[in-house]
């Protein structure tokens, strides 16, 4: 197959799945059908797939990383002593572990085409990903706490692990327990990450999305708490702030 005939594939099968998609006409179009296909991706509840679908998600998949450009730790500059910052998308990262800022669900973000990094995240992983979260969702019996942090392979993303982490929602005035438990985020996945022998993790800048978290004082809290770590744990560990916004990288920039 080629690649067009690997999307065609993919969608055709999600749309058998479901009774109410069956009539759905496949867009003539590139994007219109790369577009169906992250839709279709992200509103798909957990469920198992076939062997076949997961041989042709991949390849598709990890040809889509190769058009976007895969980025290693190698092609970065340190900003300071084994830390980071780069702009960008966060699944073409070939590190250790990439961080998702996770909802409390932690099955991804299920709203069609969203731009957040967790529908990212899941979208490049492929569907292994939720299906993963989901088992891990069912055996806890519960949401996941913020400021903790689960750990899964990356499936088809670059990066062998994805990091998990809720963090806080600021939905007023910011106080010393969101700061708390955003600091915590980030310990819970160093603490994870070394666990599992990671030499490297890519943080994105969680919370500050749609959880309102002010963005100076979130980087603030992240540069601290990494430090933090680091000097109290004489880890070597490399780190990436990865930022999207070009604000987020000019706060970044000057804090470090």
């Amino acid at each position: 197959m080629n690649q067009a005939e690997r999307r065609q594939f993919l969608i055709r099968t999600l749309l058998a799945e479901q009774p109410r998609y069956r009539s759905m006409e496949i867009p003539a179009d590139g994007k219109g059908q790369r577009d169906l296909l992250r839709a279709l991706m992200n509103v798909r509840e957990p469920a198992p797939i076939s062997d076949e679908y997961r041989a042709v998600e991949r390849a598709y998949l990890r040809e889509v990383t190769a058009e976007k450009g895969v980025v290693s730790l190698c092609d970065l500059t340190p900003v300071d002593k084994d830390l980071y910052l780069w702009q960008g998308d966060i699944t073409r990262l070939a590190v250790d572990a990439i961080v998702n800022a996770a909802n409390s669900a932690l099955l991804g973000c299920f709203q069609p085409l969203h731009y957040c990094i967790d529908n990212a995240i899941h979208t490049y992983a492929g569907l292994d990903l939720r299906n993963c979260c989901n088992e891990i969702m069912q055996s806890q019996g519960h949401p996941e706490p913020t400021g903790q942090a689960k750990i899964t392979p990356g499936f088809n993303l670059p990066c062998k692990y994805v990091l998990h982490t809720v963090g806080p929602i600021v939905g007023g005035t910011l106080t010393a327990e969101h700061c708390e438990l955003l600091a915590s985020c980030y310990r819970a996945c160093l603490t994870l990450a070394a666990e599992n022998g990671c030499q490297s993790v890519a943080f994105c800048c969680i919370s500050t999305g749609v959880f309102g978290f002010p963005q100076e004082e979130a980087a603030r809290i992240a540069i601290r708490t990494v430090k933090d770590y680091k000097q109290t744990h004489q880890s070597g560990i490399k780190v990436i702030f990865n930022v999207f916004k070009g604000e987020d990288y000019a706060i970044y920039q000057a804090l470090l």
